[in-house]
């Protein structure tokens, strides 16, 4: 059987913990499919509880196969709890492990022990993201023709991912070709795994206004020795980030699938007959944006008469007609309207701040604001100016519910989310 379980972990070293909790449920006849990213959250807490127990979970979902009963199951979870160190005290207290079957299958069960699907797996945020990133589409036994990422627009707050920008460029605009070299790049990507990155955006062309177009060989020889490193880092670990290759290229995204990456972010917004054959083709993730020109050229933008959220909306509704023509899952595709491609500053403005209408087309959404020029006229010119007017921007992005956010500045952002978040509960 074919089930969906949560895990979650406040005390002791919550990431360690939650590799032994899955080591464990492996060793008890449990098969591991898919593990959805790490997300961090306040824990919940009744108001009389003590303040010592305000500690920050760790939360996760994972897809897995099982010969055993429900029961049987059930019983595994308690001996893992017991054995990682839970003494069930109290329901709210700190606890090392907390495993919860979420989904059997499409079966409906309750039982004295069990209820199963998970009475709450519609109405907690901590639980919706994790699934969501493992199945958007997947709707709730005996609980109506809702997806899951539709449940999630019901409640006030959704808990985004966050994908950390890795531009292997000798020009790129925000880090001034940096990470072109390999010993600085691996350094950026673990200091963004170590604050929380979930996703890696791993690119080896620059599409900024002016750049140059390159060869394939060029790009692969730029991040395709990056790929590996992270493979060789982290191919064993069951918490491994999850990495997108942010090219135009077919050829690049063929070798990008082949080296085990999870997404294809296309600025070309997945409409080439090459991209669109893979996407059909393999179990990758992709991310289609929006945009009039690539590299961006200020001078093609939406004319000024033109509502850019609405046009935004119609591009969507146009290529899930393509994409459904082409036999690419739905559940596969994550949109992002395009920040600083085909619209001008003021457009661009509007659309973050309609950008939680875009999550109604039944398709993820990602935002990719971070350091844009679209700020020159509020933000000062540094690096450090813009990230701070890019974090106030990805607060406002929380609030509304999007999904991805993709950000230069992983550190900063995380360490503000932390406490957008504790006072969002």
């Amino acid at each position: 059987m074919k089930i969906y379980l949560g895990l979650g972990s406040n005390l002791g070293d919550r990431k360690e913990n939650l590799r032994r909790a899955i080591a464990e449920l492996q060793n008890r006849g449990v098969t591991l499919l898919r593990a959805s990213p790490v997300i961090e959250t306040p824990a919940l807490l009744p108001d009389d509880a003590p303040w010592e127990w305000n500690q920050p979970f760790f939360n996760m979902a994972i897809h897995c196969e099982t010969d055993h009963t429900p029961e049987q199951l059930r019983n595994h979870i308690a001996e893992i709890q017991n054995l990682l160190g839970r003494d069930n005290k109290s329901r709210w207290s700190p606890r090392p492990m907390d495993i919860d079957i979420l989904l059997w299958g499409d079966e409906v069960i309750q039982t004295k022990t069990l209820t199963i699907p998970h009475r709450d797996l519609h109405k907690r945020h901590f639980v919706l993201t994790p699934m969501i990133a493992l199945a958007p589409t997947l709707k709730i036994p005996g609980n109506g023709d809702k997806t899951l990422l539709q449940w999630s627009l019901t409640l006030p707050h959704h808990i985004p991912q966050w994908m950390g920008i890795l531009n292997i460029t000798p020009d790129s605009f925000s880090d001034g070709g940096r990470n072109h070299k390999l010993q600085n790049s691996i350094s950026s990507i673990e200091t963004m795994v170590n604050h929380g990155a979930n996703i890696l955006d791993i690119g080896g062309e620059s599409t900024r206004p002016g750049a140059d177009t390159i060869d394939t060989d060029t790009e692969w020889a730029r991040i395709g020795p990056v790929l590996t490193a992270i493979n060789d880092k982290w191919q064993s670990d069951v918490l491994r980030p999850q990495v997108s290759v942010d090219t135009r290229n077919p050829a690049i995204a063929r070798r990008a699938i082949d080296s085990n990456v999870h997404f294809i972010n296309d600025v070309t917004g997945l409409t080439s007959p090459g991209m669109l054959e893979l996407a059909a083709s393999s179990d990758c993730e992709w991310i289609a944006m929006h945009s009039l020109s690539v590299p961006a050229d200020s001078n093609v933008t939406f004319g000024p008469d033109v509502d850019p959220v609405a046009e935004v909306g119609r591009w969507i509704e146009t290529s899930i007609e393509r994409w459904d023509k082409a036999g690419i899952g739905l559940h596969k595709i994550i949109v992002d309207p395009g920040i600083g491609f085909g619209k001008n500053p003021l457009q661009s403005l509007k659309i973050l701040q309609n950008a939680g209408s875009l999550r109604q087309y039944g398709l993820r959404l990602l935002m990719g604001h971070s350091r844009k020029s679209f700020m020159k006229s509020f933000a000062g010119p540094g690096t450090h100016e813009r990230d701070m007017t890019t974090i106030g921007s990805a607060m406002q992005l929380c609030q509304q519910g999007v999904d991805i956010l993709r950000v230069h500045n992983i550190p900063d952002h995380l360490a503000a989310y932390r406490g957008w978040s504790h006072l969002a509960e």
